[in-house]
């Protein structure tokens, strides 16, 4: 193994230890436990319940995307793919992609890059899902955000950034239209092959199905979310702080190991927003996190011991 893949796989491990110590540096051990002992677990279980759903439909919306190819792969190996995927995925991130695909390409005889080229197609959905919620939270919490900008920034300096933003964006992306080679061009493919992924949802047979399922996944990962604050005695979340919390808490996701260490700092930063103190945030955000990861340990493993006995005929 190359020293480059190997600083791959202990960077973002080294960073996340580090952001635990940070993180547990804003509450105390005890008082941390505390708050699990004390926790409401039928919300936490409610909230695994609907985690448990999406990954079902995730499941199942694979099928949408696999079918025009000719592949029709059983359920139960589509969900247990899915499974060991993001539990891959906690050691090494964007490599549960790799395994899913491995998967279905063992025990469903699909092609590795046909089945790795719907997972990336779905990433594309889900981009949008995520980029949706954004949109959505800056409507519904216009004047909060509106009213947080101002009053931490100067509104002059923000329309000028605005104003200069656009004007970088246009000029670069006519530098990137125009590119023959080099970054640009790696920019200008990577665009295209996005706008080929979106546009070929609307052309699939069961497009309306496929849509359906993309939505609910992340309504139920919202529904996660919000289920488990109760979980916590005395905390109220707005919806806002609910939408707010969930994005930085994904984007965290995204960021490093399966959110080790970052996920709580970032949800008890996006909750201290709304005036929701350092503690019960900080707890809550760990307790969020920890009901997840387990999860996908528990189901993941299970999915990992199942396969070959599931398939044992094949």
């Amino acid at each position: 193994m190359s020293i480059k893949k190997i600083l791959k796989i202990i960077l973002p491990l080294v960073l996340g230890g580090f952001l635990v110590w940070y993180s547990i540096s804003k509450i105390s051990i005890d008082v941390l436990i505390g708050y699990f002992k004390e926790a409401n677990y039928s919300w936490i279980f409610l909230g695994l319940f609907f985690g448990i759903l999406s990954h079902l439909s995730r499941a199942y919306r694979w099928k949408f995307m696999l079918e025009p190819l000719g592949y029709k792969p059983k359920f139960t190996n589509s969900v247990l793919a899915v499974l060991v995927g993001y539990l891959v995925n906690l050691a090494l991130p964007r490599a549960g992609e790799i395994s899913r695909a491995t998967v279905m390409a063992n025990y469903e005889k699909i092609p590795f890059e046909k089945g790795f080229g719907t997972i990336v197609a779905e990433r594309i959905a889900d981009l949008i899902m995520m980029l949706s919620i954004v949109a959505i939270t800056l409507f519904v919490q216009f004047d909060f955000i509106y009213n947080l900008l101002t009053k931490n920034f100067n509104p002059i300096k923000i329309s000028i950034a605005i104003v200069v933003l656009i004007i970088g964006f246009y000029i670069f992306s006519s530098f990137v239209k125009k590119a023959t080679s080099g970054f640009l061009l790696k920019i200008k493919t990577f665009v295209s092959g996005l706008i080929e992924g979106v546009t070929s949802i609307f052309k699939m047979k069961n497009k309306w199905a496929f849509i359906f399922h993309t939505v609910f996944i992340w309504v139920m990962y919202v529904a996660m979310f919000w289920a488990t604050v109760p979980a916590i005695e005395g905390l109220n979340v707005p919806f806002g702080g609910i939408l707010i919390g969930f994005i930085a808490g994904g984007f965290s996701i995204a960021a490093t190991n399966g959110g080790i260490g970052l996920y709580p700092i970032a949800v008890a930063g996006a909750l201290a927003l709304f005036n929701i103190p350092t503690e019960p945030a900080t707890a809550f955000g760990w307790i969020m996190w920890t009901a997840q990861t387990a999860m996908i340990i528990v189901f993941g493993g299970l999915a990992f011991l199942l396969l070959p006995i599931y398939n044992k005929n094949k």
